[in-house]
């Protein structure tokens, strides 16, 4: 089963995975990226700071599913207190989440 987000940037629908994001789509998410816990806004903006200028089309949409998830599902993620739910589990947003632990 394929999980397919709501993406607020309709540009990344279809879009090859591996695509540089435009710099448009990477304000969206950004935007959309904020959270209401401290701790996980820490993890984002390094992440932010490590990978924004080479982010793919993939990743952001890997992003946008952890995003959808509850600030404390997402900080449980973080730490690595949970995994993945197997129906998020996605090539793309395991490769964010790496990039998010590291």
């Amino acid at each position: 089963m394929t999980v397919t987000p709501i993406l607020e940037d309709a540009s990344l629908v279809g879009a090859d995975r591996q695509a540089p994001l435009s710099e448009r789509s990477l304000s969206k998410l950004r935007w959309r990226s904020r959270r209401g816990l401290l701790e996980n806004d820490l993890f984002i903006e390094r992440f932010f700071n490590r990978h924004a200028d080479g982010l793919t089309v993939g990743q952001a949409r890997g992003m946008y599913v952890l995003m959808d998830l509850s600030d404390n599902d997402l900080m449980d993620l973080l730490l690595r207190r949970t995994e993945l739910q197997t129906e998020i589990s996605t090539e793309e947003v395991r490769e964010v989440l790496d990039m998010l632990r590291a």
